[in-house]
């Protein structure tokens, strides 16, 4: 049985967020309170002031930064069974932790929960778009506990993209390999993962509501990896994992359209 204590968001923070303080501050209102801490490659004084507000430890990664980097350290030092990677920008409901711990302690074994989620633009909050109504369509069938085990049911839906949204998750790390991310993937490290503990005897455990919101604005990675058409690569490389190439290249440029809904 897992309790509160057993759980830590390690936020990922980077250079100085001005979003920071509300991802923090989002943490530290949960119901059920867990540990928090922030990982960084890019100390500065912003972040350790922002730390100290909340008596947050600080981590800072001495080693090359990149992504997968980030988060492999961010886990190591969460030295927890339970690890929610949260990153800088994005915003958390209160009631994330406690359905959290609920779902989790109803399997047998759990690899991996995760949400619904909405979108932050600019000031205001987004639940209902084109892109968001499509992921959640792909996710339906994991609704409930019919499916949540069937490893042909995840790797279908993992097939058609990446509708799982990565600071959503909750990574139970007993049951998962570790370092969990790949080097060298700059984009899809996150779908990578998926894909791999898809592969592995457990639980996806979705929940269908909206428990956090992921931040899309122009100075975050993900717009500035479109852009140079780091994720379009990457995004065929993904595909090829479980169709042959002309049906990957296909599902690629498909894909590329939906990619335009986060600038």
């Amino acid at each position: 049985m897992y309790v509160s204590s057993d759980h830590t968001f390690a936020v990922c923070a980077y250079k100085e967020s001005p979003y920071l303080f509300q991802c923090l501050e989002s943490l530290a209102n949960q119901v059920s309170k867990s540990r928090i801490i922030v990982a960084t490659a890019t100390p500065n004084a912003h972040i350790e002031n922002v730390c100290s507000r909340f008596g947050v430890e600080l981590y800072v990664n001495d080693k090359e930064p990149g992504i997968a980097s980030d988060w492999n350290f961010a886990m190591s030092r969460a030295e927890s069974a339970l690890v929610t990677i949260a990153h800088q920008d994005d915003v958390y409901g209160p009631e994330y932790s406690s359905r959290m711990l609920k779902m989790v302690n109803s399997a047998d074994v759990p690899l991996l929960y995760f949400t619904n989620y909405g979108e932050v633009r600019g000031e205001g909050r987004v639940e209902e778009n084109e892109l968001l109504r499509v992921k959640r369509a792909m996710l339906k069938p994991l609704e409930g506990s019919l499916f949540r085990s069937s490893r042909f049911v995840r790797r279908r839906i993992l097939s058609m993209g990446s509708a799982i949204c990565c600071p959503s998750v909750t990574m139970v790390v007993p049951n998962i390999p570790m370092p969990l991310f790949r080097e060298g993937l700059k984009s899809n490290l996150d779908w990578e993962a998926w894909e791999r503990v898809s592969r592995l005897q457990g639980s996806f455990l979705y929940d269908p509501l909206v428990l956090m919101y992921h931040r899309i604005h122009e100075g975050s990675e993900t717009t500035a990896l479109i852009k140079d058409n780091t994720r379009t690569e990457e995004d065929l490389f993904m595909f090829e994992k479980f169709w042959p190439r002309p049906v990957a290249r296909m599902l690629g440029k498909a894909y590329f359209s939906s990619q335009r809904s986060n600038g």
